[in-house]
């Protein structure tokens, strides 16, 4: 029997950094899920309520540029404000462009320090089941 609940992201194996491997049945979904799971890297934040709330708005030439340039804006955003991001409500998104509101709480141990998204064999498929790609991270 299938599982109902489809799989937000997965670590992945990676010789030298950080990977995930990021599902979204759409693209808003796709876009929060790869969010998520950056920050799952980042930092453990445990039950702790979303207290910080930002606006984020993006334009970019394609989807993989839209994805590296959203998750850089969050973790730039975090390394500014101190900030581990837990919440993405996508407004709207198409593959070149990002309204979001994104919430995030000060209060979070760190784990893994990300120095940035790369585009190291990234490709954003579109499967029957939606959109799924691999993401590295520079570590």
């Amino acid at each position: 029997m299938k599982n109902s609940v489809p799989k937000a992201f997965e670590e992945v194996e990676h010789t030298a950094d950080a990977a995930l491997r990021v599902y979204g049945q759409d693209w808003g979904e796709f876009l929060a899920n790869a969010a998520r799971g950056m920050f799952s890297l980042v930092a453990d934040w445990g039950d702790r309520q979303s207290l910080r709330e930002r606006k984020v708005s993006l334009q970019a030439m394609d989807g993989e540029t839209l994805l590296v340039d959203w998750l850089s804006e969050l973790l730039y955003l975090h390394e500014m404000e101190d900030v581990v991001y837990t919440s993405f409500e996508i407004l709207s998104a198409s593959e070149n462009r990002l309204r979001a509101v994104v919430k995030g709480t000060e209060k979070w141990s760190p784990r893994t320090a990300i120095k940035a998204v790369t585009f190291n064999d990234l490709r954003i498929e579109k499967t029957p089941e939606g959109y799924a790609a691999t993401i590295v991270f520079d570590t």
